[in-house]
């Protein structure tokens, strides 16, 4: 399920997968809000750097990192209360 924050000045903030066409909203700015990379031993993080956020891990397979990264991304970074930056819909 995807989550739409509409801002005022009409900016959408969503954490991005293919399961919606965004492009259906006009001109798109998607940006990578982390990664996850794998680690030595098989073992995997989330950096959330790039939204000022933590790296979380380690993780011993890659859907849990994935499934930090979005569960951190949704209670730290979708909602306008938690971010001043207003601008339009963002990628991991």
């Amino acid at each position: 399920m995807n989550e739409l924050i509409i801002h005022t000045d009409g900016s959408i903030r969503t954490i991005y997968d293919e399961s919606l066409d965004l492009a259906q909203f006009g001109c798109q700015s998607i940006r990578r809000a982390s990664h996850v990379e794998p680690l030595t031993g098989k073992l995997w993080s989330a950096d959330l750097s790039p939204v000022g956020g933590p790296i979380l891990g380690p993780f011993p397979q890659r859907s849990e990192a994935l499934a930090a990264e979005r569960a951190w991304l949704s209670e730290h970074w979708l909602t306008p209360s938690q971010t001043t930056n207003s601008s339009a819909a963002r990628s991991r």
